[in-house]
């Protein structure tokens, strides 16, 4: 076993429970988790532009992240919240992106990359804030707090891209073959992206026949399998773009904030797919 995979695995040894017991908790831990991995996400993707002299703003950046998951618990859990935000969240955003522009137009030269500036803080948002913030009402629009049905609507999608991970790559070692993408992640194989999905699949197998039927969860087999295939295809092309990113940028991870991982990016990549793509298919299907 190389030592990278043993970090990999001795995170995951206390992490995977932890976020366990939080997502079980639901409420504000779960809501100050999900707005810190936000910020941090959005740190990261500054970083990559300043390694291109691109300055985005931390005053609009920073904030507009962190507030993303508080209200999508709200939204989620209070209808008067729901409502209000319903309504006015257009307005809200198009008097944000004002002031984003009046601080650029204020703070950045011509020669400064002010459209570069303005791009990025409003990508990184979006990206790396508002598609984890789904998780919040993945986890409540159903269910309150300390919720097994709850807990597992959350961990369905999050074991799916587990396995898909870990089956991709064990598949790609054994099998070989054909890159699935040589120029931005030459490691990956089409023969480990099609074990990801076998993996998937398996996962939903297991969930639908033993952990939603035990917990309440309405959900049929044929359902799940759907999800699952939707779910790892997904997350495979989240971790690409992010390795798109990370090649642009020239770095290997987005930081070493997590042993054996990297930064916030490198262990959320597939999951800003996965988490809003899980969302929808769970209303579309009917899932709860």
């Amino acid at each position: 076993m190389d030592a990278n995979l043993a970090k990999r695995i001795g995170v995951a040894a206390v992490g995977i429970p932890a976020a366990l017991g939080i997502v079980y908790l639901g409420g504000w831990p779960l809501v100050l988790l999900v707005a810190a991995i936000g910020v941090l996400g959005v740190r990261e993707l500054f970083q990559f532009a300043a390694r291109h002299g691109v300055e985005p703003s931390p005053v609009f950046g920073y904030p507009t992240a962190a507030v993303l998951a508080p209200a999508a618990y709200l939204a989620a859990t209070s209808a008067g919240a729901a409502s209000w935000i319903a309504a006015w969240w257009p307005y809200a955003a198009a008097l944000w992106l004002i002031a984003l522009l009046v601080w650029a137009l204020a703070a950045r030269r011509p020669d400064a990359r002010p459209l570069g500036a303005v791009s990025v803080t409003v990508f990184a948002v979006a990206y790396a804030a508002a598609l984890p913030a789904f998780l919040i009402p993945l986890r409540h629009q159903a269910h309150g707090l300390t919720s097994w049905p709850g807990t597992w609507l959350v961990f369905f999608p999050l074991v799916v891209t587990w396995a898909c991970d870990t089956f991709a790559m064990f598949g790609g070692r054994i099998v070989g073959g054909p890159k699935l993408s040589p120029v931005i992640s030459p490691g990956k194989t089409r023969s480990g992206a099609a074990a990801g999905v076998a993996g998937a699949l398996l996962v939903a197998v297991l969930f639908g026949l033993l952990v939603f039927p035990r917990a309440g969860i309405e959900a049929g087999l044929g359902g799940l399998l759907l999800i699952a295939f939707a779910l790892s295809v997904a997350g495979q092309v989240g971790d690409l773009a992010e390795s798109l990113f990370k090649r642009e940028a020239g770095v290997k991870d987005s930081g070493t904030l997590i042993p054996g991982h990297g930064g916030v990016l490198d262990r959320f990549d597939s999951l800003y797919f996965v988490i809003p793509v899980a969302a929808v298919l769970y209303r579309a299907l009917g899932v709860h």
